[in-house]
């Protein structure tokens, strides 16, 4: 383990699938000394995809933590997946590192996910490299692809090598900052970059810049010292060129790693403690600040969890606060990783990565110290499919199963509707599940049904209303006896209810109370005791029985405001069972007359297909209710749709692009608000609602 914190780099690979990242970090891992052998992802012998799933796929599935050491640096690196419907475990990887090193094939050229990860990367902050892999491959357009990457990414994107020939004529790459006599065969003159590369370095330091600017060259020394600072300023992106086919650029792009790639106290990392913002430092005397970025859970240790020091020292078998915990979490001996081997270590410093086994208080995202790191946002899945167990008996067991699966992948949700007593796991899209199915059968065992995918509508109002309701029920002894007369307004989504519920609008306000889950807002107006205080709480649990369970087609309600003002009870008949029903029927009486209406999800898609599809994929998106957004050029001969649709109706999306682009097109989707369904569509989604109740 690294002694000093300024000799750590921690570092995420990530890019679009098959661009080369795996087998990239796997022999850097051999190169460095860290692992021997010949690791290979098409053998099944890969040190980072060493996962069931990513053998047979042949894929990475999960971000996988590896290290090794060079040149006196501590390089801890961590292998992403490259399909969109995994994004999630890139973004939980970004966390814990200081640098991106992006992979794209020289081939296939700017993907959709390196778009993506390009801008995830950017905005967490992080420095970034580009490596461009795959130089062994025939056909290569290299100077297109730069051309390409600084349409794309910027003109701050600067070769730092270049490579002398490609395909099977590969020989080397030469430096473009130390340009040879003689570059025979390379693909771009390095000469008549250098200027170029040096003036992106050098605009990190002013002084440098202008002594530069009347005649005076900078030194090696000022360069090694200012590559750094400019990749953290983002006026220099390196661009490296590999081979790992053919062991060409390797070397070179270590050589550049120590050269460019960020230490911990590059990126400043804050939080909140007792509510104020404060700045980490990045110290391993300073108090303790760390987080969980990953949780694995392996049939043989159980669960792991992935933690980032960014301040302090985390030592083995100790107490660690976490901000919000009533207690004190204890955690066990402290694990160096290597892919899926660990060893025990006795402390890890600010900017290390460990890894603690057996804790369940430790969760994604968890803050350990006292102060509360940001969250992790992750994207909302938003393709759901209703799950239950082929074999009799295994409810139980799955349930576990599928709560392991979401405590491992954020953006994997598990609901139990509690109308139609389902258990809906709601993922990416159809791929992601499709593995995350894959992954019970293998480690829990457990096959499951599924059944058509659920839209998530919500139901809402598009007018005021006002009404009552009256339960009476006599049957002998006593009775039940409730009366509950309410208002009800659109509540819009990002309304302030502080804002909305004031004494302008609501003169006899009491109380009121806000379920951010649904955005419901209910308010106590009652006067002159005409409803006891004690029955309010069951009124409003039968407003919530009935949010829960939906009016018009069974469907959640959201976006809405309730208010009480009215009632009456009775001395011996009332109870909170008479005012729950009361208050459940007088919310279903009011909301059918208050211009019901149901709100669908719609997506935000970024669909990259080439030029020559652009059309066809307008003409798809119109007949689906889609919107055109925008569109930019992805590069080689690739266009990048913007478009907004219903999710409802790109629900099988990846067949019909895939079909229209002879499998060359791909997308992202990701949610992006909730809008009201037309009129024809909603009728035919309550009669179908209802149809579904008839049977049942």
């Amino acid at each position: 383990m690294p002694k000093n914190v300024d000799d750590i780099r921690n570092i995420v690979v990530c890019g679009h699938g098959s661009s080369g990242k795996t087998t990239l970090i796997d022999h850097l891992l051999v190169k460095t000394g860290a692992v021997s052998g010949q690791p290979s992802v098409d053998n099944g012998t890969s040190i980072c995809d060493f996962d069931e799933e990513e053998k047979h796929h042949k894929h990475s599935v999960e971000a996988s933590i590896v290290h090794f050491d060079h040149a006196g640096k501590r390089f801890n690196v961590i292998d992403t997946p490259g399909y969109p419907d995994l994004i999630g475990q890139t973004i939980g990887a970004l966390r814990a590192a200081e640098t991106a090193i992006i992979a794209i094939d020289a081939h296939a050229g700017i993907k959709v996910n390196t778009r993506r990860v390009w801008q995830e990367s950017g905005d967490a902050g992080l420095g970034r490299i580009l490596c461009i892999t795959k130089l062994d491959a025939d056909n290569i357009n290299f100077s297109g692809l730069i051309d390409s990457i600084k349409e794309v990414f910027g003109t701050q994107c600067a070769l730092f090598n270049v490579p002398i020939g490609h395909g099977h004529e590969l020989k080397g790459v030469v430096s473009t900052l130390d340009p040879p006599k003689d570059a025979a065969g390379a693909l771009i003159n390095p000469a008549e970059l250098s200027e170029s590369v040096i003036e992106s370095i050098i605009e990190a330091d002013e002084a440098v810049m202008e002594k530069y600017l009347e005649g005076e060259m900078p030194s090696k020394e000022e360069l090694q010292r200012l590559c750094a600072e400019a990749v953290r300023q983002g006026t220099l992106t390196p661009i490296v060129c590999v081979s790992t086919k053919m062991g060409v650029g390797l070397d070179e792009l270590l050589a550049v790693l120590v050269q460019a790639a960020l230490p911990p106290s590059a990126v400043p990392r804050s939080g909140k403690k007792d509510g104020d913002d404060v700045t980490l430092k990045t110290d391993a005397n300073a108090p303790l600040a760390a987080q969980v970025f990953k949780t694995r859970i392996d049939p043989f240790v159980q669960r792991l969890s992935y933690i980032r020091v960014f301040s302090g020292t985390m030592k083995k078998d100790s107490t660690l606060q976490s901000p919000g915990a009533r207690k004190g979490i204890k955690i066990g001996p402290l694990l160096s990783v290597q892919a899926d081997k660990t060893t025990p270590v006795d402390q890890a410093i600010a900017g290390e990565i460990v890894a603690v086994a057996k804790t369940e208080d430790l969760h994604t995202g968890t803050s350990l110290g006292e102060v509360e790191l940001p969250p992790i946002k992750f994207p909302t899945p938003m393709v759901g499919l209703a799950v239950a167990p082929k074999a009799r008996g295994d409810e139980t067991k799955l349930s576990g199963a599928l709560h392991k699966i979401t405590e491992e992948d954020r953006t994997v949700h598990l609901e139990h509707d509690q109308e139609t007593k389902e258990m809906v796991l709601t993922g990416m899209s159809e791929l992601h599940l499709q593995l995350l199915r894959e992954r019970l059968k293998r480690r829990d065992k457990v096959e499951v049904e599924t059944h058509e995918p659920k839209i998530p509508y919500r139901e809402t109002i598009q007018a005021n209303g006002d009404g009552s309701y009256r339960h009476k029920k006599q049957s002998g002894g006593s009775g039940q006896f409730g009366e509950v007369h309410i208002r009800m307004y659109p509540f819009p989504e990002g309304s302030d209810p502080d804002e909305f519920a004031t004494k302008e609008r609501f003169p006899q306000l009491k109380n009121k109370h806000f379920h951010e889950k649904n955005n419901f807002l209910w308010v106590d107006t009652v006067v002159g005791g005409s409803i006891p205080g004690n029955f309010m709480p069951a009124i409003e649990k039968g407003f919530l029985e009935k949010i829960s369970s939906g009016v018009v087609a069974g469907y959640p309600v959201q976006n809405i405001c309730v208010e009480v003002h009215f009632g009456k009870d009775h001395p011996v008949d009332s109870n909170e069972t008479a005012f729950r029903i009361a208050g459940r029927q007088a919310f279903a009486n009011v909301f059918r007359e208050a211009r019901p209406s149901l709100l669908e999800p719609i997506v935000k898609l970024h669909v990259t297909v080439p030029v020559g599809n652009v059309g066809d994929v307008s003409s798809d998106l119109s007949g689906r209710r889609g919107q055109m957004v925008g569109m930019d050029s992805a590069g080689g001969g690739m266009t990048t749709v913007e478009a907004t649709a219903p999710l409802a109706e790109v629900m099988t999306y990846a067949r019909t692009l895939s079909s229209m682009t002879g499998g060359q097109g791909s997308y992202t989707m990701e949610f992006c608000r909730y809008d009201v369904v037309p009129p024809n569509v909603q009728q035919q989604i309550i009669a179908k609602a209802k149809l579904k109740v008839e049977e049942e």
